[in-house]
């Protein structure tokens, strides 16, 4: 029998016991990846360091059981699940390094794509791998997977780009491939592992016909089985094990480090979408293009096109082609080339390429999100799965029919081909589920016929990209032939001799496991159940890699919603609700941002005002609380004006430590039921009447609820309170300011909406927005209100007014009012969630540029996770969501931030000790009336 007991208690000695997960709800969470099965862990465990993974790979050894690695959790084919232990490496692993002309990146594997793209980019380099994925899936999966994409074919994949790989063996060994002290040492350490390795390259190398097999198997994309290239390529030992990770999901050691090289990213880019009437003619096409000039060329069928709704591309199939250079005028004249390239070919529509960003940053954005968007289109219930094939590129036309031929014989209706045409490599969904053994066995005669047509009659690759996994294990050694899949075999054994990593991954025994363990996807909430599970979401999650992440979330209620109706399994399911509480519903910020980085939109923020609604139910206490308040909101208000000013007396009598000292312990008895008290608690603010001379150019002016109650902190370097701020700047400018009659007791609805309360929310927008309408004269003037998540629930709730939040009303009225006298003191803007929905980010920015010649806008850092009134209750989310602010801040001498939610700025100046305030502190800092021409 395993020994879980024992291998945990010693575990437990040496990593803390929050980074080791053995509850019903986490390991459920962490259980699941993007790909269609699924296997429950015993154990979680988030790895901090290469010398911890060390002594979990020993300890795993020695008590026998088997480990799976697991980095972002984008991987299709079911390699990164485990029933056994399941080692993260994510937020943990992001340090990277570089060389001084950014030829060359070390990586860590817990790094996202996208961001190492984005830390080349000053550099004029880029990440050459380019999965669909890269800006989800993190460099460890990428690597070890041997991921590619639209451009990268197999010129510029990981296994071309790596130079040397930092490893842990089975064993706990440390190898640093690219060190010369860590191989002299491994040669000591591991004499006969280096002579294995010697023997099998020189066996392979005397073998012709393998040699050659070798060599044409991956002249196209293959990731079917291990990566045996290197044995073709390398004769230094120690740059095969470097090389032999690649694509080795996780079966051979731990990638802890990577150094590769970088790309050229070219200046000058074109992309054009070409429509044809037949598959067959789009791939003679590509096939013709493959001579030119071309980067790129994706295949999307109808289907493909019909998901993400290109109403030119009905029934049609498309080419979105893409060249690049490093001049504008090599751009035009290989555009020229490549429209002579194609005139022998009928497209639908004209061909017209573009070279304007934000034209074809579109098409590709679509192309990104076929998967997820096709798995959106499919019939609620079922499960989407994916494979990836590749064909010679002379082979390319007739194998694609085939393989649609393929699929309609089968009745995969709504199954779509789509891909890397360029490469001869495609991806094919079909949607289904696995409830009767009639619709298994439909599976599998369809996966045995894919077999045949890609082998047998093409030769080409079962697995071209996204890695062997379960699905395709199987077939490894049918698709490679005995000789090559016994090499194979004897790498696993040299690496990994108890067949403690990953199993069931590229090596099984079980011809039936493709077969098993599919991931059911149950309905639980309409607003996410589209949902695939691909983890596109994450990293707009501010609680990912915390509690839970928006994809877990979803997860977790689906389990709890399957488990319904089966009597025997209500203990597990009472287990997950009660622990769902704090670590699914308590701490999400349902700010909404994961539905920015969703291809089909889906907010998990919706899912969770659903279960708060749910329980509060009218008439409970709670809902009769929210009820009282929504009715008596300027008494609430007026009830806690004194409360701040106390706080506020008391922190100047007491100080700042002697205040965080007593607060702290109060909270500490409670049970953390008394609100956080910081240093940026804001003390009250008594409105008073605006005196003002009548102006032509009017606006009214509805200040949120929370400006109407908090003057300015302590530590903020301005006293003057954000409503008399805002008033005096919009009068500089020379406006005269309406404020709606009664707004002392009118709110947005926030406040109730968060809460689950949406039905009094509601009643409280209609309220606000028939004052607003009548004090701007029936939508005559624009309305201006100061909190940026307030004015989003008012614009997706009022349709009668001109609503605007502070940075877009300054930009587009006040702009040309005033002159602006840029101070060189550097500050630092905070994008709220609220802004980024209503793509004001770069308003925001431009504005602070007009007053600042040093503007920061940090790195990471989405959501604060303040989220209302969150960080008062759970402030180690907030702590969490800024945990990379602070040192960005030191490193650029910030002393002040600037924003547009108080609630944000009270979160930010807590955990970065640097005051944030409203942005319109800055631009009235930096202007004066506008000088009239004489």
């Amino acid at each position: 029998m395993q020994d879980y007991s024992s291998y945990l208690k010693s575990v437990s000695q040496f990593i803390s016991s929050d980074r080791i997960y053995t509850d019903e709800l986490r390991l459920l969470a962490w259980g699941t990846d993007a790909g269609f099965y699924r296997l429950i862990p015993r154990i979680v465990i988030r790895a901090k360091n290469e010398e911890e993974v060390s002594r979990l790979l020993r300890l795993a050894n020695k008590y026998n059981l088997p480990v799976t690695f697991r980095a972002a959790g984008t991987s299709l084919s079911g390699q990164s699940i485990s029933d056994s232990i399941l080692i993260v490496a994510g937020k943990y692993w992001e340090k990277y390094s570089l060389s001084p002309d950014a030829s060359i990146i070390t990586m860590q594997p817990g790094l996202i794509g996208e961001q190492v793209n984005r830390i080349l980019k000053p550099f004029g380099r880029k990440f050459a791998p380019d999965p669909a994925s890269v800006k989800s899936a993190m460099i460890g999966g990428i690597v070890m997977n041997n991921a590619s994409g639209m451009n990268c074919g197999t010129h510029a994949n990981s296994d071309k780009m790596l130079m040397s790989a930092r490893i842990v063996l089975a064993d706990g060994t440390i190898l640093d491939t690219g060190n010369e002290n860590s191989r002299q040492l491994f040669r000591q350490t591991h004499p006969a592992f280096i002579s294995k390795i010697e023997e099998l390259r020189d066996r392979i190398r005397n073998n012709e016909k393998l040699l050659a097999r070798i060599r044409y198997k991956y002249s196209i994309k293959n990731v079917t089985g291990l990566n045996i290239l290197p044995f073709a390529v390398y004769n230094d030992p120690f740059d095969i094990i470097a090389h032999l990770m690649v694509g080795s999901e996780g079966t051979l050691a731990f990638l802890s480090e990577v150094v590769m090289k970088t790309e050229y990213d070219y200046p000058f880019k074109a992309s054009a979408m070409l429509y044809f009437e037949d598959i067959r003619e789009a791939c003679r096409a590509v096939v013709a293009m493959k001579k030119g000039p071309v980067m790129g060329a994706e295949l999307l069928d109808s289907k493909s096109l019909s998901s993400v709704n290109d109403a030119t591309g009905q029934g049609l199939t498309a080419v979105l082609t893409e060249t690049k250079a490093a001049t504008r005028e090599e751009l035009y004249n290989q555009i020229r080339e490549i429209e002579k390239l194609l005139e022998p070919f009928k497209t639908y529509v004209p061909v017209h390429f573009t070279d304007k960003p934000e034209e074809y940053s579109v098409y590709w954005a679509i192309r990104s999100g076929i998967f997820p968007s096709v798995g959106g289109t499919r019939e609620l219930g079922t499960t989407t799965l994916i494979e990836d094939i590749a064909f010679h590129i002379d082979d390319l036309p007739e194998a694609t029919a085939k393989l649609q031929q393929l699929l309609a014989k089968y009745g995969y209706e709504d199954a779509c081909i789509y891909g890397h045409a360029l490469e001869g490599n495609y991806h094919f969904i079909i949607n289904q589920s696995f409830d009767t053994p009639e619709k298994v066995k439909r599976y599998e005669t369809l996966m045995n016929e894919v077999k045949c047509l890609v082998i047998d009659e093409y030769d080409g690759s079962l697995k071209a990209e996204h890695g062997t996994g379960r699905n395709m294990a199987p077939f490894v050694k049918y698709e490679w032939g005995e000789e090559a899949f016994e090499v194979m075999k004897e790498v696993k054994d040299l690496f990994d001799p108890r067949r403690v990593l990953n199993p069931g991954v590229i090596f099984n025994d079980d011809p039936q496991c493709h077969l098993k363990n599919f991931k059911p996807l149950p309905l639980t909430n309409p607003h996410v159940d589209r949902c695939i599970e691909c983890g596109f979401c994450e990293v707009s999650c501010l609680t990912c890699g915390f509690t839970l992440s928006s994809r877990q979330r979803i997860v977790i209620q689906r389990e709890i919603s399957r488990l319904e109706n089966i009597p025997e399994q209500k203990e597990r399911r009472d287990k997950l609700i009660r622990l769902y509480a704090y670590w699914g519903e308590a701490t999400c910020a349902g700010d909404g941002l994961c539905s920015m980085s969703c291809p089909m939109g889906i907010n998990t923020g919706h899912l969770t005002h659903e279960l708060r609604q749910a329980n509060l139910p009218s008439g409970s206490k709670g809902y009769r609380i929210g009820a009282y308040a929504a009715d008596h909101f300027a008494g609430v208000k007026s009830m806690l004006r004194p409360v701040l000013g106390m706080a506020h007396v008391v922190h100047s009598m007491l100080g700042t430590a002697g205040m965080s000292a007593i607060t702290k312990g109060l909270r500490y008895v409670s049970n953390n039921k008394i609100p956080l008290w910081t240093p940026a608690m804001p003390k009250a603010y008594y409105p008073h009447k605006v005196v003002q001379q009548p102006q032509s150019l009017k606006v009214v002016y509805f200040p949120s609820c929370i400006n109407q109650t908090m003057g300015t902190a302590k530590v903020t370097p301005d006293s003057t309170p954000l409503v008399e701020k805002t008033v005096a700047l919009l009068q500089k400018a020379g406006y005269e300011v309406i404020f709606p009659d009664g707004m002392e007791k009118m709110c947005c609805g926030t406040i109730w909406e968060s809460k689950g309360m949406a039905d009094i929310a509601d009643r409280k927008s209609a309220e606000l927005e028939e004052a607003l309408y009548k004090a701007s004269s029936k939508g005559l003037y624009p309305v201006l209100c100061d909190q940026s998540p307030c004015l989003y629930r008012m614009r997706n709730c009022m349709s009668k007014i001109q609503l605007y939040e502070p940075a877009e009303f300054i930009y587009t009225f006040l702009r040309s009012r005033l002159d602006f006298h840029p101070i060189e003191q550097p500050v630092s803007v905070h994008i709220t969630c609220s802004m980024k929905e209503m793509n004001l980010g770069e308003q925001l920015v431009a504005l602070a540029r007009l007053c600042s010649t040093h503007v920061v806008v940090p790195e990471e850092v989405g959501c604060c996770g303040f989220a209302g009134d969150r960080g008062f209750i759970h402030p180690e989310v907030n702590k969490y969501a800024l945990r990379k602010l602070r040192p960005q801040l030191e490193k650029e001498h910030i002393e002040v931030g600037y924003s547009n939610s108080r609630t944000c700025e009270i979160g930010l100046t807590t955990h970065t000790d640097v005051p944030y305030m409203s942005i319109i502190y800055l631009v009235d800092k930096c202007t004066s009336p506008k000088k009239k021409n004489i």
